[in-house]
């Protein structure tokens, strides 16, 4: 049994056909800790920042003495203009193969 037999299926793929902003979410994650770096970016190109700030949402929650208001909302702010412009580029720009 392998790790991509959990994973979701993105009800907007499956419902309309389309990809959405979201599709390759995790298995981009499957890759980044399978050390496959690159193709995990090729795959979500905001996989790094997404981690980034799951892991400053953990921290938010460990940590209760500093507030992490600002630096989530930062991080949030990046995460939907990488994935907004990387969603465009992948079905504007790249060629269908």
């Amino acid at each position: 049994m392998k790790i991509e037999d959990f994973m979701l299926p993105c009800p907007i793929k499956k419902f309309f056909g389309i990809d959405c902003f979201g599709c390759g979410t995790q298995r981009a994650i499957v890759m980044v800790f399978e050390g496959r770096f690159g193709e995990a970016f090729h795959m979500f190109p905001a996989v790094y920042t997404l981690l980034l700030f799951f892991g400053t949402v953990f921290l938010n929650f460990v940590d209760r003495k500093r507030n992490y208001s600002n630096i989530l909302v930062f991080l949030a702010i990046i995460n939907a203009i990488i994935m907004v412009t990387s969603y465009f580029y992948k079905h504007l720009y790249l060629p269908i193969h």
